[in-house]
């Protein structure tokens, strides 16, 4: 008898006695209705041995040939990089509730929820009769200190008219007194230069009057230039273009001045600048080293099924004690405006990125302490245990920096029964891929 053959009848015996038990014991019309599904199970078994013998047998010559098969992959270079994606919510880069300078009533509102306002565009004005009146005394005033300073100017024409004349008449008569003496009393030349000085004198007050008229219509129109811009205030402009979110007046609405702390304001409006947005993002300490202004950041917006290109544009460079994350602020332009203020985002910061480098599987590495090998099998088929030094991590694969070369193969099947210097069949296989979550 052949060993193939004690082979079948063994497994053939083990099949039959291993029956299920309700095919052995039971009632008798059990027992007859299940005889036939207990031959075919033999029935079956029976046709699987003479497959499986000899399948056994070739496993046996298998184990006595050169080496055992082992799964590797080859040193490749690719990119590689580390991103961390974190969540929040979008609010406008700003974002302001507008008060009224002056108190007065809403008498125009230009403005509604919605409405898309330019920078300097008027949203509102106010009726403040105070300063109207306020502002026809100032222009009175005005009127006055300018007559005044008419009036100065002729009293002070007047008085150096007559300085010249007396001053002509003394001067003539003084050197007709030196040249021909005698012919000119003493006294004559005497009285005439009186009337000089005085004439000087009249001179000099005229020009001090006209120079305090001036002054007081200088500070007329100061005063009208303060109330002027005192009742410009009362059409509220807006600071920055923007779209407007809350309207909190309506018209003929009494609005306090928004500098006035002993009554509790009321703004107009609240304005949000829709062309840049600013997303808010918890940096974890860990990964605050890597955290660079000017760095690009894709924000996907779930809500909309969309991704916002963006950029890291500040940054608080201090980490907060009670959530151990730095404040970090993600510029993003809006320019068909379809953000609006409130939208939950997410934001895909790179960490590190590296291109064309040496890369093998994770499950390639073998860890011992502070030590990192891998398998290499050898271009004579043996398997060495080589130290690597790695470089960047991702969820797949890891970057070597040092103990292996692009188109080395390494081992990535089980690798419990290898040994260094082991003979093995190298056979090239496909590694698993993972997804990496880096949610915070």
């Amino acid at each position: 008898m052949t060993p193939k053959s004690i082979c079948c009848r063994e497994t053939v015996y083990k099949a039959m006695t291993q029956i299920p038990s309700r095919f052995k014991v039971g009632p008798i019309r059990k027992y007859r209705r299940l005889v036939g599904a207990a031959l075919s199970t033999i029935a079956l078994a029976l046709l699987s041995l003479s497959s499986s013998c000899s399948n056994s047998a070739d496993k046996s010559v298998q184990a006595s040939g050169p080496g055992i098969t082992v799964g590797v992959t080859k040193v490749i270079k690719k990119s590689l990089g580390r991103d961390i994606t974190v969540s929040s919510e979008l609010v406008p880069f700003q974002e302001i509730d507008v008060y009224a300078k002056e108190a007065g009533y809403v008498k125009k509102l230009l403005v509604d929820y919605g409405t898309h306002v330019k920078a300097g565009q008027v949203m509102a004005v106010l009726e403040i009769p105070e300063l109207e009146a306020q502002l026809q005394q100032d222009q009175a005033e005005i009127k006055n200190a300018t007559n005044q300073v008419t009036r100065a100017q002729h009293e002070l024409a007047r008085y150096q008219a007559q300085y010249k004349a007396l001053h002509l008449q003394y001067t003539r008569l003084s050197g007709v007194f030196q040249s021909q003496p005698g012919i000119v009393a003493q006294q004559e030349v005497d009285d005439a230069q009186g009337k000089d000085v005085a004439a000087s004198s009249q001179v000099d007050a005229g020009q001090a009057a006209l120079d305090a008229a001036q002054s007081q219509l200088a500070v007329a129109k100061a005063k009208l230039a303060h109330d002027q811009t005192l009742f410009d205030y009362s059409k509220i402009t807006a600071p920055f273009s923007g779209v407007v979110t809350q309207r909190y007046a309506n018209l003929g609405t009494l609005v306090q001045s928004g500098t006035n702390s002993s009554t509790q304001a009321l703004p107009i409006v609240k304005l949000s600048q829709d062309d840049l947005f600013r997303l808010v993002i918890p940096v974890p300490e860990s990964y605050v080293q890597f955290i660079r202004v000017g760095d690009p950041v894709d924000v996907r917006v779930p809500s909309l099924s969309r991704t916002f290109p963006g950029k890291i544009a500040r940054f608080s460079v201090d980490v907060q004690q009670a959530t151990r994350t730095m404040h970090t602020e993600v510029d993003v332009r809006n320019h068909d405006h379809v953000l609006v203020p409130g939208l939950y985002a997410e934001a895909d910061v790179v960490l590190e990125h590296k291109q064309d480098v040496p890369t093998i599987p994770l499950q390639a590495l073998n860890h011992e302490g502070d030590k990192t090998t891998v398998f290499v099998v050898n271009s004579n088929n043996e398997v060495e245990d080589r130290p690597v030094k790695l470089g960047i991590q991702t969820a797949n694969d890891a970057e070597v920096v040092a103990g292996l070369h692009e188109g080395e193969m390494v081992v990535i099947s089980d690798r419990a029964g290898l040994r260094p210097n082991e003979k093995v069949v190298p056979q090239v296989i496909q590694t698993m891929q993972y997804h990496e979550s880096n949610e915070p």
